[in-house]
């Protein structure tokens, strides 16, 4: 496996078109499955920091914020203007096990 990138979970386990969270190396992610392909986002919503993108719902390959709304694309993690988004995490599906490169949170004090 490429150096940083960690295992998160089964394919199996996950549901379609349904996120789930995960907290990997203190970084709160989401995981969705859409149409069989896998993708992973940060859990946080950059508009009010509400750790709710794993309960938002699906809307053209975008992830809808449950708490306020805002949409980001589950590839790039980026709002539909190119602006403001998630963090989005290179995923890889080995023997049914998924693993995303997560960074290590930078603290800027």
């Amino acid at each position: 496996m490429d150096q940083g990138y960690k295992r998160v979970c089964k394919v199996s386990d996950l549901y379609e078109s349904r996120g789930t969270r995960f907290l990997i190396n203190d970084v709160d992610i989401a995981i969705f499955k859409i149409n069989g392909e896998v993708f992973a986002v940060s859990n946080t919503c950059p508009h009010q920091h509400t750790q709710s993108i794993y309960d938002g719902f699906i809307e053209d390959g975008c992830i809808v914020c449950p708490a306020h709304g805002w949409m980001f694309n589950l590839k790039t993690g980026k709002q539909p203007t190119g602006t403001r988004g998630l963090d989005s995490y290179p995923v890889k599906i080995i023997d049914d096990e998924v693993f995303a490169l997560i960074r290590p949170k930078e603290l800027k004090w």
